[in-house]
């Protein structure tokens, strides 16, 4: 994904999203710019010092995961999700895509088959906007997890650091 954008432009852009009949306002410094190998429109934002491309499905996506794993969570929670997703799709060990990373077998108990049936809510934008503008409650983490409800042993079990317990889950990285 990343250059293959043949035009772009930047500027400061008050972003709105028409969200359920709502108006999402998000301002960001975007640059938006053309998918070449299929033409679509994907807006660029500079997360922690890295260039993010996201597309409108992209949004969507990340904003159902948020709606699915953090729905019941304040919206610290819900911020700490979308940092999650972002920070693995700047970090070398994850996929580079958003499909990707929140695809990947395993990754996020909400998706099944590759499927997820949530409809994100307005909360759950503005949550992914905040982590986009630099907000990241979970201080770079890359797993998180519900203590109370988790059935995975290797999250469970593995040497965690950087552990931070937001609202019912725990954000961490893993230790090397």
């Amino acid at each position: 994904m990343k250059g293959k954008f043949i035009l772009g432009f930047t500027v400061f852009l008050l972003m709105s999203i028409c969200f359920q009949g709502k108006l999402v306002v998000c301002q960001a410094n975007v640059k938006t710019v053309f998918n070449k190998s299929n033409d679509k429109k994907q807006q660029m934002f500079k997360y922690k010092n890295k260039q993010v491309y996201l597309s409108d499905d992209d949004i969507y996506l990340i904003s159902q995961v948020i709606c699915a794993e953090s729905a019941a969570e304040p919206f610290e929670g819900k911020v700490a999700v979308a940092s999650v997703i972002l920070n693995r799709l700047i970090h070398p060990e994850f996929p580079d895509t958003v499909e990707g990373v929140i695809k990947q077998k395993g990754a996020f108990s909400c998706v099944k088959n590759g499927v997820l049936h949530v409809k994100p809510t307005e909360d759950c934008y503005k949550a992914l906007y905040t982590a986009l503008k630099g907000k990241d409650p979970t201080n770079e983490a890359v797993f998180f997890y519900n203590p109370d409800i988790a059935t995975s042993k290797w999250m469970i079990n593995v040497k965690k650091s950087n552990v931070k317990p937001i609202g019912n889950h725990v954000f961490f990285v893993v230790n090397k």
